[in-house]
């Protein structure tokens, strides 16, 4: 195994791990604060077509990812509205978000069928970022290093702050944090406008970074991943890190085994195995602890203040 295929083989696993990564720290946030938000897959649409269309419109991807969160919170309210101030069932709420999502977002790609977006020039030095091995560190788009920052910056909020820690407490317990004076709506408000941010620019990795190009339900089925992933971490940001990575490799495993001509196993397989993982990872920790393990007390539960 040559150093080139190893480097090369990096690459493409962080380049796959990034969106997932992003899009499943901001609905960390989110059920942290005791809502379950399962649009994540709608709200990444909505940021793909937000951003590529924003780009588009400024020939500048910096503010097409800014379009992208933007896009991805505003989907994001509906969802808030619905639960949060009609106490909508979150589980019904957010499939119909997903769908929503998957719809509009190919409704108004219409119109930006064949269009290629600039793509992100390099943070580093081109000497850096083009060299064949220092490239592994320096040769990524700045989505990637945003992404990884956001992992300590998350577990520093949610734990060392007081925000965070306010957030905390209305996911464990939201009538006791209403009743010494905490707007638990508010705190719910802002952790689904972030999460919905997050997605949206894990979904704009897709059409502005991976392929700089509009596809319908290009984001295949990476939301889901994400919620699962955030169960998988449990609902820890650094173990999120990790987990994200072992699902990057998975999906980087579809690519290499076409590419090294595994005949003995159809290529439908390869493309499964991270949703397959996820469905074992998933049944795995419901089995060894039923009560739920560091979920939040809240989370799903609809907030019902008895004033």
């Amino acid at each position: 195994m040559s150093t080139e295929f190893i480097i090369a083989a990096i690459v493409t696993i962080v380049g796959l791990t990034t969106p997932i990564l992003l899009a499943a720290l901001g609905e960390l946030v989110v059920e942290k604060a005791g809502v379950l938000n399962l649009g994540v897959e709608g709200m990444m649409l909505m940021g793909a077509i937000c951003g590529f269309g924003a780009t588009v419109s400024t020939f500048n991807p910096w503010l097409g990812i800014l379009g992208a969160a933007a896009g991805g919170a505003l989907s994001s309210m509906l969802f808030a509205v619905l639960v949060l101030e009609l106490n909508s069932n979150q589980v019904a709420t957010g499939l119909a978000l997903t769908i929503f999502g998957t719809g509009l977002s190919s409704l108004m790609g219409l119109s930006y069928t064949g269009f290629i977006v600039p793509v992100f020039g390099s943070i580093f030095p081109a000497s850096l970022a083009s060299d064949p091995y220092l490239k592994v560190i320096f040769g990524y788009s700045p989505i990637v290093y945003f992404a990884l920052i956001m992992v300590p910056a998350v577990a520093w909020f949610l734990k060392s702050t007081r925000a965070g820690m306010i957030l905390r407490a209305v996911g464990e317990n939201d009538l006791s944090a209403h009743s010494i004076g905490y707007s638990v709506k508010g705190v719910r408000y802002a952790a689904i406008a972030f999460g919905g941010a997050m997605a949206g620019i894990g979904g704009a990795y897709f059409s502005m970074v991976i392929t700089p190009m509009w596809a319908e339900k290009m984001t295949a089925g990476r939301g889901w991943i994400a919620l699962a992933l955030v169960v998988f971490a449990g609902w820890r940001a650094g173990r999120l890190l990790v987990g994200a990575y072992f699902f990057g490799i998975l999906m980087a495993l579809e690519l290499y085994a076409k590419a090294a001509g595994f005949s003995f196993l159809p290529s439908q397989f390869w493309a499964a195995m991270p949703y397959l993982m996820t469905i074992v990872a998933l049944s795995v920790i419901s089995i060894r602890d039923r009560s739920g393990g560091n979920a939040p007390a809240c989370l799903g539960k609809p907030f019902l203040p008895s004033t």
